[in-house]
């Protein structure tokens, strides 16, 4: 038998496939896709989606109510997702018990990007896409983007394009393939497939579908709010180098992972909405007595590009800008990230990795702890280091309504201590890329901050 890597592919194909996405990333002016012919494609799909979203009361919700006894928001299909309580006990950090609302959808959505080759360059099919919750409309999104619910027409309406390719592909086909968990302090328990799929011509881009080369999408993430949370995640899942020690070993890693997801007691219990302590409910949100946090809010939104022309829907309201921030540093020659082990109430394991500092500076300036201290230093961090990107993007637009994050990476100088603070550790790139093979290593935010540092790096 041929020599194989460690997920059962043999090298040879594996190197072939780093080259392929090595040229498909240098082709930064686009080959089947000019940059110009992409920039007026784009605003062609801008001014072509038209996207109404109002607010309006609960009371105005379609097909949604308040379910009675325990308060739960619900779809009258018991699809799609529902808004249940959380009740949290932590073993660690500043607060260690709370209650909250938080989205509830058992299903595995399917976050999919088909690949093909074009003048023997690898071409990303990516759809321009408007979401609910977006805070500019179109953003550029994974080929295909859908709950169950969706793609097996629940909502009667029209179909999901380039759906079947994923369905129904053959095993030699696909280039990854992982179940990857969403925001952990929105989300209880939910996970999407993080598919790429490799096509022949026979597939051809729709009106709101363009071909892009790896280079052309990852200059699109220096872009405020240009490629949207789920394009990020699939493209932190693409298979990168071979398996190579840093710091630690791949092994070293792993222990310390279980180690942390075995130690950490998170219980977590779900709860009524109806009278959960802390929360006030109102006709038009349900919102944390303290004004931080997030609220719960209602919807009704028009659209000509989806597969229904209009629906109500309750979404999560942030309050504040989010930041996510990558430490780097080249240790003994070679690149690594600065991870965290963070607790989260919504996640299937205790922990997930998570960026160096992650948070909302105005939900933790009134808690002591590493967080708010982290974000307090973060322009020290920046002015020390090399800030190698910085933008704003946003979260999932269809539960969150305009869930802004400020997404950074800065490389940090020898002045900046090897040592790692307790419930860190330091990472290379390709250790990162191995774990992300696999389900629920790495949170929804360190995807994206991995799918902005290859651009970086490439």
């Amino acid at each position: 038998m041929p020599p194989t890597t460690g997920i059962g592919v043999p090298r040879h194909e594996e190197q072939q496939l780093q080259e392929r996405l090595a040229r498909s990333a240098s082709a930064v002016d686009g080959v089947a896709t000019s940059t110009e012919q992409f920039e007026k494609w784009f605003a062609d799909r801008l001014a072509a989606q038209v996207h109404e979203v109002v607010p309006i009361p609960f009371r105005d919700l379609r097909n949604w109510s308040f379910a009675e006894g325990t308060g739960n928001l619900v779809h009258d299909t018991g699809r799609f997702f529902s808004v249940v309580g959380l009740h949290v006990r932590v073993d660690d950090g500043p607060v260690r018990e709370w209650w909250q609302p938080i989205i509830r959808q058992a299903e595995i959505g399917l976050l999919g990007i088909v690949v093909r080759e074009i003048d023997g360059v690898l071409h990303l099919l990516m759809q321009a896409k408007t979401e609910p919750g977006n805070p500019n409309g179109v953003q550029l999104s994974p080929t295909v983007q859908a709950t169950k619910s969706n793609y097996t027409g629940v909502h009667r309406g029209r179909g999901v394009p380039y759906v079947d390719l994923f369905r129904q592909v053959a095993p030699h086909r696909v280039i990854a393939d992982v179940l990857q968990s969403e925001h952990g302090a929105w989300f209880y328990r939910k996970r999407n497939r993080n598919m790429v799929i490799e096509v022949g011509p026979e597939v051809e881009a729709g009106d709101d579908f363009c071909w892009l080369t790896l280079g052309q999408v990852q200059q699109q993430l220096r872009i405020d709010h240009r490629v949207n949370m789920d394009a990020r995640t699939v493209l932190s899942c693409l298979p990168g180098p071979a398996l190579d020690s840093g710091v630690h070993t791949g092994t070293e890693l792993l222990h310390w992972i279980t180690t942390n997801q075995a130690l950490h007691d998170v219980d977590t219990t779900v709860v009524g909405l109806a009278d959960l302590p802390g929360w006030r409910r109102s006709d038009w949100s349900i919102s944390h007595e303290r004004g931080c946090f997030f609220s719960v809010r209602a919807v009704d939104v028009r659209a000509n590009s989806r597969e229904v022309a209009g629906w109500t829907q309750p979404l999560i309201e942030p309050h504040g800008v989010g930041v996510a921030a990558l430490l780097v540093k080249r240790i003994d020659g070679v690149l690594h990230a600065l991870l965290r082990a963070r607790v989260e109430p919504g996640y299937l394991d205790a922990i997930e990795l998570s960026p160096t500092v992650q948070g909302t500076p105005e939900n933790h300036a009134h808690l002591p702890g590493l967080v708010r201290d982290q974000l307090r230093d973060l322009d020290r961090l920046r002015s020390r280091g090399r800030v190698l990107f910085d933008a704003e993007m946003s979260e999932e637009g269809g539960r969150f309504y305009h869930s802004r994050s400020r997404y950074m990476i800065i490389e940090v100088g020898d002045d900046h201590p090897d040592q790692e603070p307790d419930g860190f550790r330091w990472a290379t790139l390709p250790q990162i890329t191995w774990l992300l093979q696999h389900r629920h290593y790495l949170n929804v935010q360190a995807r994206s901050l991995i799918a902005c540092l290859r651009a970086c790096v490439d």
